[in-house]
């Protein structure tokens, strides 16, 4: 733990958690009303000092970032589900499911298992594991017809941002 913690710091040791806990109290309440308002600030304060022992490790993020992957992530589950909806109500003779290996440009663990959980989210996909040994995740699509511009692609759309989000430089581990 720190020496040197301002009070800020010491009174808010995980704002994003305080945030999170203040309004998940509100909407539990479905009222913002001045009662519920003042203990929803109350436990946004005392919740996240309380269990402040049990987070080991929270990442320092580029939050920019964050919310940029998260929306090109919204945006292309959108996508890949009027795709999707496509490819499994037509043909399946124009399906070309592919299994492929996504080489991994860091093991820093948390932009491998976010990579992997993005994979999975997105239709038409599934990561079905992380090999640390090889460095890769191995991905099953759907329907691919080139898997080697669908492995630019993840990389570019997903895992550039990823490592920019957790400042991480390729090959660098956690």
């Amino acid at each position: 733990m720190k020496q040197n913690m301002s009070l800020l710091d010491h009174c808010l040791p995980h704002p994003f958690v305080s945030v999170i806990v203040a309004v998940c109290w509100l909407m539990l309440n479905h009222s913002a009303e001045l009662f519920d308002v003042v203990v929803a600030i109350i436990l946004g304060l005392i919740i996240p000092k309380l269990i402040q022992p049990f987070i080991v490790n929270t990442p320092n993020i580029h939050w920019r970032s964050a919310i940029q992957l998260f929306f090109i992530v919204l945006w292309d589950i959108c996508v890949s589900n009027v795709r999707v909806a496509k490819q499994v109500l037509g043909p399946t003779k124009n399906l070309h499911p592919k299994w492929f290996r996504v080489p991994l440009d860091t093991d820093h663990e948390h932009v491998n298992s976010l990579l992997a959980m993005i994979i999975t989210t997105t239709p038409g996909t599934v990561s079905a594991g992380i090999d640390q040994e090889r460095g890769d995740i191995l991905v099953h699509a759907l329907s691919s017809e080139d898997p080697e511009a669908e492995i630019q692609e993840i990389k570019a759309r997903y895992e550039y941002r990823l490592l920019a989000i957790f400042r991480v430089q390729q090959g660098e581990s956690l």
